[in-house]
């Protein structure tokens, strides 16, 4: 369960306060996958990162039971002089899982070989990305936060991304922002529009795909 109890966030720009989430009160249910859909600017991924607690409401708070993923396949909080080896380990020291076990994972998923052990900073973003996306499901979470997190990669690595991620998702909830159908359908069974400063929630993902499209025209 995740609640959203008041939660209200804007941005200033150019003097002018333009508010994107506005006195949101939801409660989210447990074991469902989520899309959440809206124009660009609506405010996903702001919603998503206060959600996951990198971003602070200006009024209200989160509230859950269970624990919530950083947004899947983030790279962004790597240290560059740090190896990928190190920074799985400083990770799953974070989120209090066994760093042997979380390294091993993440050696094996990622596929990028010596690189594993060299500064991040010499990586390509295909190879951090590749990282990221590894310590993001060798992590178990009540609830994962995915916003346009795809696996590159030839084929073959993209389809063993594609099952380590529909097996978590078995067992989890998740929050899902994309731009293609496709992955929504593949993934989720409920929906969420987020339009004009607020929520409207669909209990079928086709329901709120609808929704989405004729806001969109």
């Amino acid at each position: 369960m995740i609640r959203f109890d008041n939660i209200s966030k804007g941005f200033w720009i150019r003097g002018d306060y333009r508010p994107v989430i506005r006195n949101l009160n939801l409660t989210l249910p447990s074991g469902k996958s989520l899309a959440l859909l809206g124009r660009n600017g609506a405010g996903k991924s702001t919603l998503l990162s206060i959600v996951a607690g990198t971003m602070r409401p200006d009024t209200g708070q989160i509230i859950s039971d269970g624990s919530i993923s950083f947004t899947v396949g983030f790279a962004g909080s790597f240290h560059g002089d740090m190896t990928g080896a190190q920074n799985t380990r400083f990770v799953a020291r974070v989120y209090g899982v066994d760093t042997d076990e979380l390294t091993a994972f993440v050696e094996d998923f990622a596929e990028i070989g010596e690189h594993f052990n060299m500064p991040v900073r010499t990586y390509s973003a295909g190879m951090k990305s590749r990282l990221a996306f590894g310590i993001s499901m060798g992590i178990k979470f009540d609830t994962y936060l995915i916003d346009e997190a795809t696996a590159t990669g030839d084929a073959r690595f993209r389809r063993k991304s594609s099952e380590v991620f529909r097996t978590r998702m078995a067992q989890s909830s998740a929050i899902m922002v994309s731009h293609s159908m496709a992955d929504i359908r593949n993934f989720c069974d409920a929906g969420l529009v987020l339009h004009d400063g607020g929520i409207e929630v669909f209990d079928d993902v086709e329901d709120a795909i609808k929704r989405h499209e004729a806001l969109m025209r």
